[in-house]
């Protein structure tokens, strides 16, 4: 019997890009699936359009975005133009398209069935803290989700907030898959004298400098481990040069992706203060306060609303009250070992809620749906 054929669309590095590979691992063993994306092809599919790393699928003709002749930017863009020549119309019978970047060409390939969205971002509000970002590139985003993503056949998202925005905002009903890894077989670790905070994600200053500041106000003896992906900017290397020879604060290499949970399971309590410089940012539910999760981690986080929800529902660790340096030390000045040790109890307790296996079943019943 022939089975269906799904085309999952990401311009990212599928290799790397934990979501899209769950949707990957999810879909290979009952589908034909083929894949759109950066890097080497995925493990498990048919076939893989490899986009050349030296086409930027950002890149916009400037003259066109400001003249706001939106469809002929997007129809215009290097990406664009190269996939057009390479995919066929009405090959697939599912189109999967991840962010809104990717919504008007799956469209326009026609699938048999229809196409499924699922937005990793609030598009439209992505960057607005770039003054420039929100004149120029905002309002094609806007125009972007009310002209094509709102011709998708379903939507999923990653957070409560977002799903609130995409409904208020355009309309969009949403479900909600969040950003939870497979259920890891692991257990809480001890707690020694000094608590061992960690953090792993992108070296970038905006989700860094609050929690770097604070370690300089702990007087507990609490060590933080940062386990840092370079972005290319110098500011890896430079806190590599920073916390040289610290006993307080370590910088390490990025683990991979499939070896982020066990790694961070020797730790005690995973740390993310994100001040919420942009909507994106303030509803901000990741990967990794989901690793926290399955490495049977406690968690000490700033009051972003999604995640502090869920420490709150589950008992996981300490929302701080506000996004200060101040506030963040005194939540891990105030830790006990017997304190972290019920977190990690707590954690324990919560991951096989807080798995991949509680929330891919969003992404499976939409395909299920489309195809029935």
């Amino acid at each position: 019997m022939t089975r269906a054929s799904v085309l999952i669309i990401s311009y990212s590095p599928l290799y790397r890009d934990a979501r899209v590979l769950r949707q990957i691992r999810l879909l290979t063993p009952h589908y034909d699936v083929t894949t759109v994306g950066y890097g080497q092809a995925p493990e498990g599919v048919v076939e893989h359009v490899r986009i050349p790393d030296e086409i930027i699928y950002w890149r916009k003709d400037r003259r066109l975005l400001l003249a706001r002749a939106y469809q002929r930017t997007y129809d215009s863009m290097p990406v664009q133009r190269w996939l057009r020549e390479r995919l066929p119309v009405g090959e697939h019978d599912v189109v999967l398209a991840d962010d809104a970047d990717t919504v008007p060409l799956a469209l326009t390939l026609q699938p048999r069935r229809g196409v499924h969205a699922d937005l990793h971002e609030y598009a439209s509000r992505q960057n607005e803290e770039s003054l420039p970002w929100r004149l120029v590139v905002a309002p094609y985003y806007r125009w972007l989700i009310r002209t094509w993503v709102t011709r998708a056949a379903s939507v999923t998202t990653v957070s409560p907030g977002l799903a609130a925005e995409y409904r208020r905002e355009f309309g969009i009903e949403a479900g909600l898959v969040m950003n939870a890894p497979p259920l890891a077989d692991l257990g809480p670790t001890a707690v020694g004298g000094s608590i061992r905070l960690v953090h792993a994600g992108n070296g970038v200053p905006e989700r860094l400098e609050t929690m770097l500041a604070a370690m300089d106000l702990v007087h507990s003896g609490a060590t933080l481990d940062l386990y840092l992906i370079d972005q290319g900017t110098g500011y890896v290397p430079s806190l590599r040069e920073r916390y040289a020879g610290s006993d307080r604060v370590r910088i390490h290499d990025p683990v991979p992706t499939d070896e982020i949970v066990a790694t961070l399971n020797g730790y005690d309590v995973g740390v993310y203060v994100l001040p919420p410089i942009s909507f994106n940012f303030r509803y901000a539910l990741p990967n990794k306060f989901f690793d926290f999760v399955q490495a049977r981690l406690g968690l000490v986080i700033g009051p972003s609303p999604d995640m502090a929800a869920l420490v709150r529902e589950h008992h996981l660790g300490v929302v701080t009250p506000d996004f200060t340096a101040e506030s963040f030390a005194d939540a891990i000045d105030a830790l006990t070992p017997e304190q972290v040790a019920g977190m990690k109890a707590a954690s324990h307790a919560a991951a096989p809620v807080l798995c991949a296996g509680q929330q891919v079943s969003g992404w499976f019943e939409a395909v299920r749906k489309l195809l029935a």
